[in-house]
């Protein structure tokens, strides 16, 4: 199959670059899977468009401000660092910091360090053995350890004072904004490129459906009989990389971890013994679910893992019933995802309507329910 095949054009001034000021305002095409039929409302409508016994399932992994900006040592030249994943903490490592840490009574100047995996500019500059630091209420100081493709770097973090590494980073790191919002982070992004269900810390980006949610409206949802599951899969930077081979089936997602409940493999369990219709909400959800399903002959186990799963045309599909989604980039993993559940002709029709209609694309912009 040909990536070419998921392309299309999307005006530039369509790609929202700020969040709708109330998230259930936002805009939603509903597209039924039976018929290709369009229709449009607002989140709000959410709930009269779901009935009772339904299951929404939803991930509540939490964005961490998993991007850092520093400067080179000592040249001072700036330095741009996206924490994509962590590779482990380096117990028997220490690094000298020229500051003894709190936490080394010998106060030797040594502190633990950990090894992430990232994405680092400028690229050119950056080889094994260069020094970087980032500077704010925490001081953080790096290595490259490795050069790997396509900018990507092993690099070996340690705080100047030995406070924990995670603490540094949400103090001092900026929210993760995808590359096609073409603006610095705010202070408000903390919040709005949050989820609501947001709980377990670990995703680079945000699942980006669920922002759409607020307490009132799962509050409607129940009372509609609707009944919501939390599962986890903490989204890594697989979410923003381009399908760079020529034909679908050459291209790889990077694994991911999820963490299902006991009490959600339960309620997903019971809601397809008894013939209810599943909606995931977002595109992670969906993997994480499908995933987990391919095993276990279609039932959903308990327990944490990691899934590479890439869904495309073809896919078949052996828990979800309808999906409640953004719309995605042109030749992206997503939108082969979103194509395999409703077709590819049906989901280009959608596309093109919502274009007509002018919806707001991408991670702050309007959703589709696939039904």
């Amino acid at each position: 199959m040909d990536v070419r095949e998921f392309d299309f054009y999307l005006p530039a001034d369509l790609i929202a670059q700020e969040p709708s000021g109330d998230r259930t305002a936002a805009r939603l095409l509903h597209l039924r899977r039976d018929t290709g039929s369009v229709a449009h409302f607002t989140i709000s409508a959410l709930p009269d468009l779901l009935r009772a016994g339904d299951l929404v399932v939803v991930n509540d992994t939490r964005v961490f401000p998993a991007r850092l900006l520093g400067h080179r040592v000592p040249s001072g030249g700036a330095v741009e660092c996206l924490l994509v994943r962590r590779l482990g903490s380096a117990a028997s490592d220490t690094c000298r910091t020229g500051v003894g840490p709190v936490s080394d009574p010998g106060n030797s100047g040594y502190a633990v360090s950990e090894a992430w995996e990232a994405l680092m500019h400028p690229g050119q500059k950056l080889h094994p053995g260069a020094r970087v630091v980032f500077e704010g209420i925490h001081t953080i100081h790096g290595e490259v350890l490795e050069q790997k493709f396509f900018g990507r770097r092993v690099v070996r973090l340690w705080t100047e004072d030995g406070s924990a590494l995670d603490a540094a980073i949400d103090a001092i790191g900026h929210v993760p904004l995808p590359p096609y919002i073409k603006r610095g982070d705010r202070d408000a992004d903390r919040d709005r490129y949050q989820t609501v269900f947001a709980r377990s810390r670990g995703s680079v980006a945000a699942p980006t459906a669920g922002l759409h949610f607020t307490p009132e409206l799962i509050a409607c949802l129940r009372n509609r009989g609707v009944e919501l599951a939390e599962i986890t899969l903490h989204v890594g930077y697989g979410t923003f990389q381009p399908v760079r081979v020529e034909r679908v089936e050459d291209h790889r997602l990077e694994p991911e971890s999820y963490d299902i409940s006991t009490a959600a493999a339960l309620a997903i369990n019971r809601a397809i013994d008894e013939r209810r219709r599943i909606i995931a909400v977002g595109t992670t959800t969906t993997r994480t679910l499908e995933a987990v399903a391919r095993p276990h002959d279609g039932r959903i186990a308990a327990g944490g893992g990691a899934t590479d799963l890439f869904i495309y045309p073809g896919f078949e599909f052996r828990v979800i019933d309808g999906l409640l989604t953004n719309f995605h980039l042109p030749k992206s993993s997503l939108l082969m995802l979103v194509s395999a559940f409703a077709g590819r002709d049906r989901i280009r029709t959608a596309y093109d309507a919502a274009i007509a209609e002018r919806y707001r694309f991408y991670s702050y912009g309007d959703a589709m329910l696939i039904l």
